[in-house]
C-alpha cells in the first residue's frame, strides 16, 4: 500500500508520461521503446542526431501522429492524442523551426493567429483593440520587449520572432511547451535572448517544457534534466548537473564505433 501511495504521488507530479512508445511507418521503425517523464515545472532536453527520433517523438506528443503501441499521460491521465487539437485543448504547444508566423502581419495578429478576439454582437467583428491590449500585456509579462505590437513581425530579428512564436503558445494557455530547436542558427546574442525566456518562464511556474535541441553545452546550461536519442531509442537520460558534454560525446563516439563495428 505504501508503495502504491508513492507512485501515485508521484504521478501526480508528472505533466507527461510516455511509457515503451513505439512508432512504425511499415517496416521502418522510427521510434523503439521509448519512455520518458516531464514533471510539472522541469524543463527536459532532448538531445541527438538526425534520425534519431526526435521529430517522430515530438509528433506523437502534439498528436500529428499516434504511436503504434506504448501508453501517454498527460496530467496524470492515459490519453491518446487524437489530434494537433485535441493535443492543444489538453494544453500541449509546440514551437517548430519555422515559428507558424506571418511575417507581413503584425505582433498582436499573429500572437492571436485563428484565435482572434471578438466583439459581442450579431456581426462578430474583430477586437483589434483588445488584441492589441492582450498582445502587450503577455508579452511584458515574460518580458519579452518590443518597440509596439503594431509592428509587423518581418521587421523583427531572429530571436525576437522565435519569441514571439513562444509568447504565442504562451498566450494560448499552454500547460506543456515543447521548442523544436529553438536556438537554430542563432548567434550568441540572440541565442540568449530565448535562453532567457526559457528560464523566465519556468520561474514563472505553471509550464512543463521539452526541448528539442543539438547543441549539448546549451542544453545542459538550461534544461533540468536531459535524454539522449540514438536510432531511435533513449541510450542515455541524467540530471543535467550530474552529466557533462564529454561525458555525452563519449556514448556517441561509442554508439557510432558500434555502428561501424557491425558494419564491417
Amino acid at each position: 500500500m505504501a508503495d502504491a501511495a508513492i507512485q501515485s504521488a508521484a504521478a501526480t507530479d508528472l505533466a507527461l508520461r510516455g511509457d515503451n512508445i513505439v512508432k512504425c511507418f511499415g517496416a521502418v521503425t522510427a521510434l523503439d521503446d521509448v519512455s520518458l517523464t516531464l514533471g510539472k515545472g522541469e524543463i527536459l532536453g532532448i538531445l541527438g542526431d538526425n534520425g534519431a527520433g526526435k521529430s517522430t517523438l515530438v509528433k506523437i506528443l502534439t498528436g500529428f501522429h499516434q504511436q503504434t503501441t506504448g501508453t501517454l499521460h498527460v496530467h496524470g491521465q492515459e490519453t491518446l492524442l487524437r489530434s494537433v487539437d485535441h493535443a492543444r485543448s489538453l494544453g500541449i504547444e509546440c514551437v517548430y523551426q519555422d515559428l507558424a508566423l506571418a511575417n507581413s502581419l503584425s505582433i498582436y495578429h499573429n500572437m492571436f493567429l485563428n484565435r482572434e478576439i471578438v466583439r459581442r454582437g450579431p456581426f462578430r467583428l474583430v477586437d483589434h483593440k483588445a488584441m492589441r491590449e492582450r498582445a502587450a500585456q503577455c508579452l511584458d509579462a515574460i518580458g519579452v520587449h518590443v518597440p509596439f505590437v503594431d509592428l509587423p513581425v518581418e521587421r523583427l530579428s531572429g530571436g525576437q520572432r522565435q519569441a514571439i512564436a513562444v509568447a504565442r503558445a504562451v498566450n494560448s494557455n499552454a500547460r506543456i511547451l515543447l521548442l523544436d530547436e529553438p536556438l537554430a542558427a542563432m548567434g550568441a546574442r540572440e541565442a540568449a535572448l530565448i535562453i532567457d525566456l526559457v528560464l523566465r518562464l519556468k520561474e514563472k511556474g505553471g509550464l512543463s517544457i521539452i526541448m528539442i535541441m543539438h547543441n549539448y553545452a546549451q542544453t545542459l546550461d538550461i534544461a533540468d534534466r536531459i535524454m539522449l536519442m540514438q536510432r531511435g531509442r533513449v541510450t542515455y537520460e541524467q540530471r543535467s548537473a550530474n552529466t557533462s558534454v564529454t561525458e555525452l560525446m563519449d556514448i556517441v563516439r561509442r554508439e557510432y564505433r558500434a555502428i561501424r563495428e557491425a558494419a564491417a
